[in-house]
């Protein structure tokens, strides 16, 4: 590829990203045929030079953010794309974050647009995806895996991974945690009620930190350079969703679908680039 057209490349793809925000706030129709042209940029970009991975995780992110105002067979068929989007991307950079978590989410919306019991594949390849990120982010998908053990009413394993997520720094507040429908069996577990009110203790170490800091207010500061992008030894995650990465002709804009309802299932994600800690 030469210089110009890597240039005009990176480009369109800025301006693809751009016109996604768009259409997430807009909605209805309009957003629909922005999605679509968002969807043919991103083809464009990845069409002679499949390995962007930020091309891929940005066309998932925007297939994902449409299933979420669909509904039914149309928003599963959205899910089905981005997740497909989302695992060609970690084929490519096996330490894409933000691929691993959004897929993550994908699944479990997708489960739940299906209507599917825990136990079900969709939620084990949800599970798959999540451990994913946390081999690449230490703690960075914990409580999502705490919510997958909770609805599976596996006790221990939900407990440990509310106190991973609460160690690594990665628990939601208070309030989210416990309006999660996705706890609610494990809600009124008395090691549950003692692991909200421990939110609320300063630990000791903390405290004897700050005072070991005050002291130390003049002593030189030794800097240590941060490690980042770390890589991922696991194998790929492997999906179960059959759609091709670059299906660029992919239309889910439906005639008068302007009224579609929201999917009020889908989780509220934060997403890395836009990153992601559910609910």
């Amino acid at each position: 590829m030469s210089f110009f057209e890597s240039i005009s490349k990176k480009a369109k793809l800025n301006a693809a990203i751009k016109q996604t925000a768009e259409a997430r706030n807009i909605g209805g129709h309009a957003a629909d045929q922005l999605f679509k042209k968002v969807y043919q940029d991103y083809a464009e970009v990845v069409a002679n030079e499949p390995l962007i991975a930020e091309a891929l995780y940005n066309w998932g992110l925007a297939l994902l953010h449409q299933a979420r105002s669909k509904s039914g067979e149309l928003a599963a068929n959205i899910y089905q794309d981005a997740i497909a989007k989302f695992s060609f991307c970690l084929t490519i950079e096996q330490a894409y974050l933000a691929a691993a978590l959004d897929g993550g989410f994908a699944y479990m919306e997708l489960a739940r647009i299906k209507r599917v019991k825990p136990d079900d594949s969709l939620y084990e390849m949800a599970k798959s995806y999540f451990e994913k990120a946390n081999s690449i982010q230490a703690g960075a998908a914990s409580y999502n895996l705490a919510c997958i053990y909770a609805l599976r009413n596996e006790k221990e394993a939900c407990h440990n991974a509310l106190e991973v997520s609460k160690n690594k720094g990665y628990l939601p507040i208070a309030a989210d945690i416990l309006a999660d429908p996705d706890l609610e069996s494990i809600r009124n577990h008395d090691w549950f009620v003692d692991f909200m009110e421990s939110l609320n203790k300063k630990p000791e170490a903390v405290i004897e930190e700050a005072a070991v800091n005050e002291n130390a207010a003049d002593a030189p500061v030794i800097e240590t350079a941060e490690v980042e992008n770390v890589t991922a030894n696991e194998e790929p995650v492997k999906d179960e969703a059959d759609v091709t990465p670059f299906k660029a002709a992919a239309d889910y804009t439906v005639a008068g679908d302007e009224g579609a309802p929201l999917n009020e299932n889908a989780d509220v994600a934060v997403e890395s680039d836009e990153a992601v800690v559910k609910n």
